[in-house]
């Protein structure tokens, strides 16, 4: 009984120290940076084919509930409830209380926040709309819109955009530069002659 204990403890100690083992030569094969363009190139793809895959969605809908499933690209329907911030890419509806994202193409209807941190192409309407640069086209409706650039529509209490092509609706409109129309109880174009002007200003 004694041998047998023995050989049982044996086969375990074996078979953990093998997995040990190509644990560590899995992490040996990704090699360092070593200074020479060509070499870093191979090491690269070396290391991408080594590397786990990203968990991409393979479904046309995602139903995302705090912070599940973790997808980096996503085409169809985003159900963000109560908010879901894991899927990088986004194209197709986003519906919910809370959406972010790092690209997203399509309509978002969120009831608190709209947040893209790079580029949207598409409608954003929310409470509190921002994004990054809306430049192939964007639209946002809510109470507070915010825009590094676009070139589209912002329509809300409060628009505020870095550099703007288009029009601005609200109560307070502002922007660094302008080609096109403010409209709106306070109006301001920074780099405008006229930077100050109520009701209706123009940039060019």
């Amino acid at each position: 009984m004694n041998k047998l204990m023995m050989a049982v403890v044996a086969c375990a100690v074996f078979a953990c120290g093998g997995a040990f083992a190509d644990e560590n030569k899995s992490e040996n094969l990704l090699e360092k940076p070593t200074g020479n363009p060509l070499v870093e190139i191979e090491q690269q793809e070396k290391n991408e084919a080594i590397a786990p895959k990203k968990n991409v969605a393979m479904w046309p809908a995602c139903f995302a509930v705090f912070e599940l499933p973790e997808t980096p690209d996503l085409v169809g329907i985003r159900f963000a409830i109560p908010y879901s911030t894991k899927q990088e890419s986004v194209t197709g509806f986003d519906i919910g209380f809370w959406g972010r994202s790092r690209y997203f193409e399509g309509v978002a209807v969120n009831i608190f926040r709209n947040d893209v941190k790079e580029k949207l192409s598409g409608l954003q309407v929310a409470l509190y709309n921002s994004a990054g640069y809306c430049n192939l086209g964007g639209v946002q409706i809510g109470v507070w819109n915010e825009v590094h650039s676009i070139n589209g529509v912002q329509a809300g209490l409060v628009n505020i955009a870095g550099d703007a092509h288009g029009f601005q609706i609200g109560l307070i409109n502002r922007a660094e530069t302008m080609s096109g129309f403010q409209f709106g109880a306070i109006n301001i174009i920074r780099d405008a002659e006229i930077a100050f002007c109520p009701f209706v200003n123009i940039g060019f």
